[in-house]
């Protein structure tokens, strides 16, 4: 079985409260104009402030480690739960400071009216999503949504409302967003195509994640738009690492994160079949898919784009990947 295995100086800040907190306030609508016109931002350089929610999580390290490598200032605060409130978490050499729920109002202002240009990556947790994109909307701060759950539609509500510009995607890695434009595009242009066809899904990821892939459940509609009759109960999830191994084939040193899928398809009379597969190791792949998100959305923030609210088919569209 094939695989894509994928393998700034602490800065100090004054967090505000009382009265520094409604001077923070009362300056950061004359800054969201003024950031609106910054040209100093050179987006060749990639030279844009982040803020990464979720540090300590995995895929919020490997986000730092990407946009690291690609020239982005990586600011020294996160959120976090109220566990983990007052920590600190080493990445890169950096040392990220992590905020709980009650400063993050706060923080984010600070961050904000020190970082005119910054840009807020969410990868927390999904009952953090509605909340955390509340706070971004009611700062004006552009972000990027990498977290999945919560309340989507509401998500998505509260964004166009507020005009803020947001790249959502539950889907980071360029490549597989690719394949599932193209699933999209083959079961609108021919619908029906696949009647009458039989279809077996097996996925596995890490232990660690218990429910569906969601990108498992997004093929598997385009194949009933082709006509296949499928029972979404019925995909086979591999979470034993004993079989991911022995029979899915996932090398053993990314057992705690990877992501392969298998579409099997087969004719009426069994003379004919497809397979679709798409394997990845590592979360390499959905970082760097964060960092064009990054850079894709600055872009768009500097332009002062008509349109607000993008997904990774609007990034891959736009065709300026590194």
């Amino acid at each position: 079985m094939s695989a894509f295995c994928a393998s700034v100086k602490p800065l100090s800040y004054t967090l505000c409260n009382g009265n520094g907190r409604q001077r923070i306030r009362a300056s950061l609508q004359q800054r969201r104009r003024t950031s609106m016109a910054v040209v100093a931002m050179s987006t060749g350089s990639f030279d844009i402030p982040i803020m990464v929610n979720g540090c300590s999580g995995n895929m919020g390290k490997a986000v730092i480690k990407a946009a690291d490598s690609a020239g982005l200032q990586i600011l020294p605060v996160s959120f976090g739960s109220p566990e983990e409130s007052g920590q600190n978490v080493q990445v890169c050499g950096k040392d990220i400071k992590i905020y709980g729920p009650s400063e993050r109002e706060d923080v984010l202002a600070t961050m904000y009216n020190e970082h005119p240009n910054l840009i807020v990556v969410d990868y927390t947790v999904p009952t953090a999503v509605n909340g955390n994109a509340d706070l971004y909307c009611k700062v004006g701060v552009p972000f990027v949504m990498g977290t999945t759950g919560g309340d989507r539609d509401l998500l998505y509500k509260v964004v166009e409302h507020s005009k803020v510009y947001a790249v959502i995607s539950p889907q980071m890695g360029k490549q597989v967003v690719a394949f599932l434009a193209a699933m999209d595009i083959m079961a609108e242009q021919f619908p029906g195509a696949f009647a009458g066809y039989s279809l077996q899904v097996l996925e596995s990821h890490q232990a660690a994640k218990l429910d569906t892939s969601g990108t498992a459940k997004a093929v598997i509609s385009c194949f009933q738009k082709l006509g296949v009759a499928f029972d979404m109960d019925t995909i086979q999830m591999i979470r034993d690492p004993e079989q991911q191994i022995e029979m899915v084939g996932v090398p053993e040193e990314h057992l705690a994160g990877h992501a392969f899928h298998m579409y099997h398809l087969t004719s009426p009379d069994e003379t004919v079949s497809f397979e679709f597969q798409h394997n990845v190791c590592g979360r390499s792949i959905y970082a760097e898919g964060t960092v064009d998100a990054i850079i894709f959305l600055a872009k768009m923030v500097r332009s002062r784009a008509d349109k607000r609210i993008y997904n990774m088919i609007d990034v891959l569209r736009e065709g300026n990947m590194r």
